[in-house]
């Protein structure tokens, strides 16, 4: 592919669902990708070998104040959670100002995306699930297998797709979960988030991991777009009081916090933005 011409364009590296730096999700986003081609975007999104990168671009929705696309290292996703976060962020530090006070609308694949200040945080409103339900006995079978439970550990198991293909597992514990060493080969192309609750005074109420496949299986440090749909999930089946607040990433040495709230019709996915790295991109 052709890059050339190539055009200082500026670029920040944001922490998502953290405030304590490099303890999060980073996301990369160049704030200004007027006139990038897909291929030129998904060529940049496979470098910074992150596992999001996110364009910036004027809204064509008149409702909307700015529109971003979402790359991973090898595919266009029409909404993402902390790519969500991350572009907002970056958006009003370089000096965006939403058309209505205290709330800004984000433009992407999946739609119109509400984001506010909520407690110093930023938060997202969780899109509809487009896929939700029960999965089939066989998928049931693959889940416990490539998590290496017995098929009975797991409480409930639904497809919770906003976007990402996800299916949700419910777990007894929190405890359970921190200690799940999967079998990554064995989920195949399932994307699997896994939740379950903490005790009472553990400082967090439910602990969250999740696995994407790609040219090999990984587990995401924090994920935005799972949290909203098992908070969806969750609440919708009385098994989730209408705000708490999930721990992930801490397997991987992060410390990703996720504040959930239920208002007004809306379930609210919020975390704390830290800028990591403020700069220029050539591109």
């Amino acid at each position: 592919m052709n890059l050339e011409p190539l055009r200082t364009r500026p670029f920040s590296q944001v922490d998502v669902f953290t405030d304590m730096p490099y303890r999060g999700n980073p996301l990369a986003v160049v704030v200004d990708a007027e006139g990038l081609t897909t291929d030129q975007m998904q060529h940049f999104a496979n470098w910074t070998n992150l596992s999001e990168t996110t364009f910036l671009l004027p809204p064509r929705d008149p409702a909307a104040d700015y529109r971003v696309r979402i790359f991973t290292g090898s595919e266009e996703f029409p909404f993402a959670g902390h790519p969500t976060l991350g572009s907002a962020h970056a958006w009003l530090e370089a000096g965006g100002v939403p058309k209505q006070a205290g709330v800004l609308v984000q433009e992407c694949g999946a739609g119109l995306v509400k984001v506010k200040h909520d407690g110093g945080r930023l938060a997202f409103a969780a899109p509809p699930l487009t896929r939700f339900g029960p999965v089939d006995a066989a998928t049931l079978e693959q889940l416990a297998a490539g998590l290496r439970l017995p098929r009975t550990a797991l409480l409930d198991a639904s497809w919770l797709v906003n976007g990402p293909q996800w299916i949700g597992v419910l777990l007894e514990s929190g405890e359970q979960v921190l200690g799940l060493e999967p079998d990554l080969a064995a989920l195949g192309d399932l994307k699997v988030g896994v939740i379950g609750p903490h005790e009472p005074g553990a400082g967090v109420d439910f602990e969250v991991r999740t696995f994407i496949p790609g040219d090999a299986m990984v587990e995401d440090p924090v994920t935005g777009s799972f949290n909203a749909g098992a908070a969806q999930w969750l609440m919708g089946s009385g098994r989730a009081p209408e705000q708490y607040v999930a721990a992930q990433g801490t397997v991987l040495g992060r410390a990703g916090r996720i504040h959930v709230k239920q208002q007004d019709g809306d379930v609210w996915v919020g975390g704390n933005t830290v800028t990591c790295i403020q700069g220029t991109v050539r591109l």
